[in-house]
């Protein structure tokens, strides 16, 4: 039998939380990993691949040929409170990391199978509960304005290769960092804080079913495009902090967090929490993906109730 030629991922935020689990769930019998990171001296995976970039210098250093590119690269929105310098930064970490791919992609004259890019469902703003598809019109805001100079920079760049996928990712549920560990910070305590009224529509998406989805786009040729990257079934605000808190044995009382108080601890920053999204996935499953954790119990209990 001829031994299958492994082809290359190069992934750029691949040391972050979403990055991170895809490097683990990738089948390495299949591809060979290549990061792209700032340090790579200090970067350490087995059999994974550290190549160095400078987004600031749109330099990356000279590496073997990928046949796949996914740009998951961007500072997180909630980390800092949203001063007009750090908007630049969330905007430019973004813009710059598609325009330093696109430079090398240029120079070198390479023309990859797939450039998959992750943007987020701040695409669309504060849209209450209407059901918001791939068409629906961008939104207002900070968030949407970021989401569409993240999209524009990364049409640009998918443009240089065969194809092109545009992920708008929802709220990824994982233990290991993000929103979920935040939710569940009072637990200890018998609080569970939902923010504002609690009716705001969180898209969450267990991190291994985003993972999953990435792969699978990449694994499947007829996908081309801007897709919703949620769960199938989104809840309330309040809804998903119920179920918290029966994974968690139920103890304790759920309690809002005054939206007046949002808006006065963290200014702007709170449409991140209090922004309703209700985001359609019809257009990912009529794809032939299918979730693993469909439904917030499941995805829950899977991260929490191990």
């Amino acid at each position: 039998m001829h031994e299958i030629k492994k082809q290359v991922i190069l992934i750029a935020g691949g040391t972050g939380l979403v990055g991170h689990r895809l490097v683990e769930m990738l089948d390495r019998n299949k591809y060979d990993i290549l990061v792209l990171s700032r340090n790579p001296s200090q970067s350490n995976i087995s059999g994974i691949t550290f190549a160095k970039w400078d987004i600031d210098k749109q330099y990356i250093e000279k590496i073997p040929i990928p046949d796949h590119i996914v740009n998951l690269a961007g500072e997180g929105i909630a980390d800092k409170r949203w001063t007009e310098e750090r908007k630049i930064q969330l905007i430019s970490s973004r813009v710059n990391s598609a325009k330093t791919i696109k430079k090398y992609l240029n120079d070198q004259r390479l023309k990859p199978l797939t450039y998959l890019s992750a943007s987020a469902v701040g695409y669309y703003g504060d849209r209450n509960h209407t059901i918001l598809t791939e068409e629906s019109e961008p939104g207002t805001g900070f968030l949407s304005e970021c989401c569409q100079l993240w999209e524009e920079s990364a049409l640009e760049t998918g443009e240089l290769c065969t194809r092109h996928i545009l992920l708008r990712i929802g709220i990824v549920m994982s233990m290991h960092s993000g929103a979920l560990p935040k939710m569940t910070m009072t637990s200890g305590f018998g609080v569970y804080n939902y923010f504002g009224n609690g009716d705001q529509y969180y898209p969450w998406i267990h991190i291994d079913d985003l993972c999953r989805m990435m792969i699978y786009c990449i694994e499947n040729d007829q996908i081309i495009g801007t897709y919703n990257a949620c769960g199938p079934n989104p809840v309330t605000n309040k809804s998903l902090i119920g179920e918290v808190k029966k994974v968690k044995n139920n103890f304790g009382i759920i309690t809002p967090v005054p939206e007046f108080m949002l808006r006065l601890s963290m200014g702007e920053m709170a449409s991140v929490v209090l922004n309703s999204n209700n985001v359609s996935t019809i257009k990912i499953q009529s794809e032939g993906f299918r979730f693993k954790f469909p439904h917030i119990a499941l995805a829950l209990q899977d991260l929490i109730g191990k």
